[in-house]
């Protein structure tokens, strides 16, 4: 072989290792994949009814989908494969919401729901009518509802690391739409969120029996035409505690931002320990309203609170 022959045959060995070396571009995947067979789908109902009564992953792709599905039976984990990139917007199943869950259980990590609106003016993000849900590290923005759920004694919600934005309306004829409105559920927690910028109704109202609801935040200084920041309307107990609330200018209801019990006594509300919160007003506003209302009559736990100018700590009413 000639040195020049050398040289060349050289030359396309190492050109073939750097094309080798180069990574070829991704292809375009399929908007909804099941993680567990990797089979991609078309729409959300499809990659759902694939895994029906059993247990399985759907990944969504990072696009915005007007697109919706409603969810029959088995464990369902719905995740962003870019967390925050991955939206369900302005599409609502059965006239309820982006996602109806009625199955055993759901989990939701990642995504984004928006401009979800409805006949009825309850158009929300999820429904869930029974089993189990988390959702973490979501967003809930710009609809009528951000979760709204049945009831499931036996069931239990679990959110963290959420934001609710832009969120309520007391346009429906039904009454308020709210940022979560949770039915006689066994137990609800809410950790590590951000509620903002209501648009009526409460920030948080539950019949939960139990309620841990923690080191969140509640601004209310954007809000228009609000009610309270949480409102556990029959009667619970748990845990309200870490958190901070500022309450705006535009009220519906400025008399309390903590109510327990103003809807009856569904559930006794004896130790429920409401500590180490901090609530206040927005800045320029001059009011007096009570940081716990206190329907229930029973023995609530309300501990130490830093609470501004104008607040009082808590009325029987």
């Amino acid at each position: 072989m000639t040195r020049s022959s050398r040289l060349a045959f050289a030359s396309a060995v190492l050109a073939l290792a750097a094309m080798s070396a180069t990574p070829a571009p991704a292809q375009q995947g399929s908007p909804y994949t099941v993680v567990e067979t990797g089979q991609g789908y078309k729409s959300l109902q499809d990659a759902v009814n694939a895994i029906g009564g059993g247990t399985g992953t759907i990944r969504l792709a990072p696009y915005r989908f007007v697109d919706c599905a409603v969810q029959e039976a088995g464990d369902i984990t719905y995740v962003a494969g870019v967390p925050g990139q991955s939206v369900l917007e302005g599409a609502a199943c059965e006239g309820k919401a982006a996602l109806v869950l009625r199955g055993h259980s759901a989990r939701v990590e990642g995504l984004v729901f928006a401009n979800i609106r409805v006949a009825d003016k309850n158009g929300a993000g999820i429904r869930l009518e029974r089993g189990n849900l988390a959702v973490s590290q979501s967003w809930f923005r710009d609809s009528e509802q951000g979760i709204l759920s049945g009831d499931d004694p036996s069931g239990t919600i679990a959110i963290d690391k959420t934001t609710f934005s832009r969120l309520g309306t007391c346009e429906g004829l039904g009454g308020c739409a709210h940022s979560i409105y949770i039915g006689n559920y066994g137990a609800l927690s809410v950790t590590r969120s951000r509620f903002e910028g209501g648009r009526g109704g409460h920030y948080v109202k539950t019949w939960s029996k139990r309620v841990a609801i923690l080191n969140s935040s509640f601004d209310d200084s954007g809000g228009r035409a609000t009610n309270y920041m949480i409102d556990l309307c029959g009667g619970s107990t748990g845990r309200i505690s870490g958190n901070w609330f500022v309450q705006g200018r535009d009220k519906e209801n400025y008399s309390a931002f903590i109510a327990v019990g103003a809807e009856g006594k569904e559930h006794s509300s004896d130790g429920l320990l409401i500590e180490d919160n901090d609530a206040r007003f927005a800045p320029g506003v001059d009011r007096n309203s009570t940081f716990v209302a206190d329907w229930s009559g029973d023995r609530l736990a309300i501990g130490p609170n830093a609470l501004g100018p104008g607040l009082i700590r808590s009325d029987r009413r």
